[in-house]
């Protein structure tokens, strides 16, 4: 129902407010912003260049030469109008729900959640049911925007973006992949950094929860849409996505002004099915079905149609073998990059990478100004201090001292990567 949610707004009227826009510290003051809270972390998100790289990210198919592919930031562009579209709806804070969309995928790896895997497999722990993942990409936004994005204050000094305590606990616990239904935020706030696995806890506030939904609408429905572009769905394929329609939604009869009657459910049979009216009608369920009492929910018909529609995409999309092929190469690819900068280890402690810096100019001058701006290394034929030069004002967070702390340091540095860079910088590696 419209404005239900009013009186949970995330708002001065909210006992959630204080803890909602606190900040660690200041960013710097302007003394005439005339934006709220929000709004500012949303523009300081807009403007960071983790955002940007965002649109040489894959999605879920690679292909750079097609302009009409989704990409991560054709994808976090739906995620944000559909959480608006749902908070507007609700009553709820939509400058919130819109800061928390825009920088939900900075922290995205390339290669979509290939490049995830691969993250996380180079770390040494593959996820199970007792072990947590070292990599996650909803965690990777949350330490993106604290320690690695930073802004020049007006006296262009390299700050970090200090985000509201909603905006970043929205960050991390936007995972939509897990089915819930009846979402509702956690009461408490906690320390981010002690979420151990993605999507099993709940936002602090409900805009947040509404990001989380929304992530998990926006894809479903582009995916199918890009997958019959490439090509991947053949006629058994669509006959079984018309018997999920039809089993789970059935067929809704409805009658126009004129008493005409019509199927509301025809234009998704088989090959018809089309995003902007799965989106839409996701959308409208979940906002007719959702109270603060019961929280966010789907109706049962809608919540077995998104299961069983996410079990669709994996079975015939996302386990394709193209896509795995794909998953291949671009294993192939990071993997190469990051033994190849785990080979500068030696060299990094005393402050000399000759060894990549001879071979592979682009991918050294790039290592080495992530080094001298987020760790304690400091170039040996250098006498100033580099960082300070650059005028950073952000933690030293990496010790090239510690195996550890380094290999963190070169995943962290690969998962800034776009796709393209990343190609580069592989092709750089194996020429001769």
């Amino acid at each position: 129902m419209k404005n239900s949610f009013l009186k949970e707004r995330t708002d001065s009227n909210n006992p959630k407010w204080q803890q909602a826009i606190k900040r660690e510290k200041e960013m710097y003051g302007r003394g005439n912003d005339l934006r709220s809270e929000f709004e500012r972390d949303y523009t300081r998100l807009l403007h960071c260049r983790a955002y940007r790289r965002l649109k040489n990210k894959t999605q879920v198919f690679f292909d750079p030469s097609n302009d009409h592919a989704c990409t991560r930031i054709e994808h976090v562009g739906h995620v944000a109008s559909v959480a608006n579209i749902i908070a507007r709806y609700l009553g709820l804070n939509d400058e919130l729900t819109h800061a928390i969309a825009i920088g939900h995928d900075i922290g995205h790896a390339p290669f979509g959640h290939s490049g995830e895997t691969i993250l996380n497999s180079i770390l040494g722990k593959e996820e199970n049911e007792t072990v947590p993942k070292k990599f996650w990409h909803e965690r990777n936004s949350l330490f993106f925007a604290d320690y690695i994005e930073t802004l020049d204050d007006p006296e262009g000094v390299k700050r970090p973006l200090n985000l509201t305590y909603a905006v970043r606990d929205g960050l991390i616990c936007h995972c939509g992949e897990i089915d819930q239904q009846g979402i509702r935020p956690r009461k408490d706030a906690m320390n981010l950094y002690d979420i151990k696995r993605p999507g099993m806890t709940q936002p602090f506030t409900w805009e947040g929860c509404i990001v989380k939904l929304s992530d998990k609408i926006a894809f479903l429905g582009r995916d199918i849409e890009d997958a019959k572009m490439y090509h991947l769905l053949d006629m058994g394929s669509y006959r079984q996505l018309r018997e999920i329609v039809m089993s789970t939604l059935g067929m809704k009869r409805q009658k126009t002004t004129n008493g005409e009657t019509f199927s509301t459910l025809s234009h998704r049979s088989g090959r018809a099915v089309n995003t902007t009216v799965l989106i839409n009608d996701m959308i409208v369920d979940l906002c007719e079905n959702s109270t603060p009492e019961t929280g966010l929910c789907f109706s049962p018909n809608y919540a077995a149609f998104i299961s069983e529609l996410k079990s669709f995409c994996f079975k015939n999309i996302y386990n394709h073998w193209r896509l795995q092929e794909f998953q291949n190469y671009a294993d192939n690819v990071l993997k190469t990059i990051y033994r190849t900068l785990m080979k500068a280890e030696p060299y990094a402690r005393n402050g000399r990478m000759p060894f990549i810096a001879d071979d592979f100019p682009m991918l050294a001058k790039a290592f080495e100004e992530w080094l001298i701006c987020h760790s304690n290394y400091r170039k040996a034929d250098s006498g100033e201090d580099l960082r300070t030069k650059m005028r950073y004002a952000t933690e030293t967070i990496f010790d090239v001292h510690s195996e550890s702390s380094f290999q963190k340091c070169v995943i962290e540095f690969i998962s800034g990567m776009t796709d393209d860079y990343a190609i580069k910088c592989f092709n750089e590696i194996i020429s001769f």
